[in-house]
């Protein structure tokens, strides 16, 4: 089938991932509405994806300029802007129960004809599309950060999932100039499911006094090809945000992804990584 992208697509949160996905769908020709709790959020948001239009521009990656990009932005605290989105991308933190609120309220607010997703990259997209009135219109769009630069998104099947949704997120997703890659429900999907194993077992390397974070994260950039080394991207991720899937795939996959020691105490000193300036490497300003 032939695909349009959506002219209007939702984006519920517009932290740095929300904001990516923001910025890729207006880099693509759509307006976009993004739905923050508060005011001071939204500001930050439309400061997020404004910056990240202006650094595209000064790639050369844009024929539009900033004021016809930003001029298709808005951003509110009122979940009725999503009633004439087409698409509604949900982006808010890896909590159950706070993606099941999220979720359900875009429903209430947005067209029943508009299609709904979900950035988790953990929490299984059956579970949720089974709390949603119409689960048949849902699915997951697994963005990865950083979203401007990364190439890759899982597009997520629940058992519900139309088949139209199906061929409709991978165009989507090729729309954005991305690689789009189908997986079936499952705890952690692919990408998280196997990144986090790389992750966790780099971290108890470190714990055991094995190699320091710079040697274990050398060797997968330089001898696996690893764009940025597993305890690296930890960092980029953030250790709270590692620890709470670690925590959810160990509860559905079992004690291969008990997180270590090391990981839950740096959790605890506030060690999250780059959004604290301090995680396994240390970040100035």
């Amino acid at each position: 089938m032939d695909v349009v992208m959506p002219s209007v697509v939702g984006v519920l949160g517009g932290g740095r991932m929300g904001a990516g996905i923001a910025h890729s769908f207006l880099l693509a020709g759509a307006r976009v509405r993004i739905v923050e709790r508060d005011l001071e959020s939204a500001r930050a948001a439309k400061e997020r994806v404004e910056r990240d239009i202006s650094r595209s521009i000064e790639r050369g990656s844009v024929e539009e300029g900033f004021k016809e990009l930003a001029g298709r932005l808005t951003t509110s605290v009122d979940p009725a802007e999503f009633s004439q989105a087409e698409l509604v991308v949900e982006a808010v933190p890896e909590s159950w129960a706070l993606k099941v609120a999220a979720l359900q309220d875009v429903e209430r607010h947005a067209s029943p004809t508009a299609w709904l997703a979900t950035n988790t990259s953990s929490l299984s997209v059956d579970d949720l599309a089974g709390q949603l009135s119409n689960p048949e219109r849902f699915c997951g769009l697994h963005f990865f950060n950083p979203v401007p630069a990364s190439k890759l998104v899982e597009v997520v099947l629940s058992k519900h999932t139309r088949q139209e949704l199906r061929e409709l997120s991978v165009g989507w997703v090729e729309g954005l100039g991305k690689t789009p890659v189908v997986v079936h429900d499952s705890p952690g999907f692919a990408s998280s499911r196997l990144g986090l194993v790389i992750a966790l077992e780099a971290i108890r390397m470190v714990e055991e006094g094995v190699a320091s974070p710079e040697s274990i994260d050398d060797a997968m950039v330089l001898g696996y090809k690893f764009p940025i080394g597993p305890l690296a991207l930890t960092d980029v991720v953030g250790l709270d945000v590692r620890l709470g899937i670690a925590e959810y795939l160990e509860s559905k996959l079992g004690d291969r992804f008990t997180p270590p020691p090391l990981m839950r105490a740096m959790v605890a000193r506030n060690e999250l990584g780059r959004k604290t300036g301090r995680g396994f490497y240390s970040y100035g300003d």
